[in-house]
């Protein structure tokens, strides 16, 4: 990277931003919030497209899926399985890279744009706290590196879960399966709060419609593949077979970086052993708070996750990072920040390095997310498992004592 203290410099500043915005209780509008978020992503989006270093994946798979569309070839079957998602996020590459943009700049639009989006939604998330939270997801340091340093796909898919929540919250249940199921053609994981989106509309009607539209909308963009690029109808089941696969790499993150001495390592065992310990917490969390506030239910899950995980990339901690704000919790500001700084390390520190030094480094890195883990239990809303009563409200004062106190 060639700007590091710039850069580290206007995330600290954001989460600085943030800070001091929670410690003096201001309520910046909406207006404030989004000079201010577009502002930071502009500036970080102009240094991170003149770098020499670009994130391995944004040049060699993403890129890649873009240039297939616009080739006319299957994003997932051209790259050998390098994009194993649906093609609606290489779609919007292609189209970038159709009007000429250079990659580094038209690799970053779509992802900055959903951030920026999202600034408006956690407001409406937040409900009660919606001028402070809007302003905190506008400076978040997590968010800034995800969405415009990595341009990983991370905010399409928040931008599209974080709004089926909101129809939800209305009974909207077409509006709120149909966000969702753009939300799983961008990545996968949006999967987990399915039970709690479906949960949050009023009838089991509604419920029906949210999770038959859910279905259609990834299986359309399915579809579109013979349509839009040459690919046989045939084909698909191979497509099909990339898009339900798992990759068994670990060693980025808790446990296994300890298991692996911080090396990256292709262990179907442990991944294997690692998905169903996980499937099990994600029970276990779901259960436990079945009876919070739906955003509070989303925290736990999603924290429980990065928690228990055998594979994880620095990205995957923006997941909670909308929940989180809009509903925090006493430990959530430290949980974020240690976690920015964890996540910093990794985006602009070891990428000072060459391969060789960045391998050398990357195994105290890998190991060092075990302290990050303690802040993220200590982060999820235990204390809210349960509906919270409405605050007690104030018996009126009788007659007289009004009276008395008038005269």
């Amino acid at each position: 990277m060639d700007h590091p203290i710039f850069t580290a410099s206007l995330l600290a500043s954001g989460l600085v931003l943030a800070v001091v915005a929670q410690w003096r209780g201001w309520r910046p509008s909406l207006r404030t919030a989004l000079v201010v978020g577009i502002g930071l992503r502009l500036v970080l989006l102009v240094t991170a497209s003149r770098d020499s270093w670009q994130p391995v994946d944004f040049v060699l798979s993403f890129k890649p899926a873009g240039e297939a569309v616009l080739a006319g070839q299957d994003p997932v079957l051209a790259t050998d399985g390098a994009w194993h998602f649906l093609p609606m996020i290489p779609y919007l590459y292609a189209a970038g890279l159709a009007v000429g943009l250079p990659w580094e700049i038209a690799g970053r639009l779509v992802p900055v744009a959903a951030d920026v989006a999202l600034i408006v939604l956690v407001g409406r998330l937040a409900c009660a706290r919606k001028q402070l939270s809007r302003f905190q997801y506008a400076c978040n340091p997590i968010a800034l590196m995800v969405s415009v340093i990595h341009s990983q796909v991370e905010p399409v898919a928040l931008v599209f879960l974080v709004a089926a929540y909101v129809c939800a919250r209305s009974g909207r249940g077409i509006a709120a399966g149909a966000l969702l199921g753009l939300a799983l053609s961008a990545k996968s994981w949006p999967i987990i709060a399915l039970p709690v989106v479906l949960a949050m509309l009023p009838t089991w009607r509604h419920r029906c419609q949210g999770l038959v539209a859910a279905g259609a909308v990834p299986l359309m963009f399915l579809l579109t593949l013979p349509l839009f690029v040459d690919v046989s109808w045939a084909s698909l089941m191979d497509v099909a077979g990339y898009l339900g696969g798992v990759r068994p790499i670990v060693g980025e993150w808790g446990w296994t970086a300890w298991m692996t001495g911080g090396d990256w390592e292709l262990a179907p065992t442990p991944a294997k052993i690692g998905q169903v310990v996980l499937y099990l917490t994600l029970a276990v969390v779901a259960w436990t708070w079945r009876r919070a506030d739906p955003v509070d239910r989303t925290s736990a899950m999603l924290l429980a996750f990065m928690i228990v995980t055998p594979r994880m990339g620095a990205q995957y901690l923006l997941w909670f990072v909308p929940f989180l704000i809009a509903r925090p919790t006493r430990w959530s500001g430290s949980a974020m920040a240690a976690a920015a700084v964890w996540a910093g390390l990794g985006y602009i520190y070891l990428t000072q390095f060459d391969y060789i030094g960045w391998a050398r480094n990357h195994s105290w890195w890998a190991m060092a997310s075990a302290a990050v883990i303690p802040l993220l239990v200590l982060a999820m809303p235990w204390a809210r498992r349960r509906p919270q009563p409405p605050p007690a409200q104030k018996s009126p004062a009788p007659q007289t004592e009004l009276a008395t106190a008038s005269t």
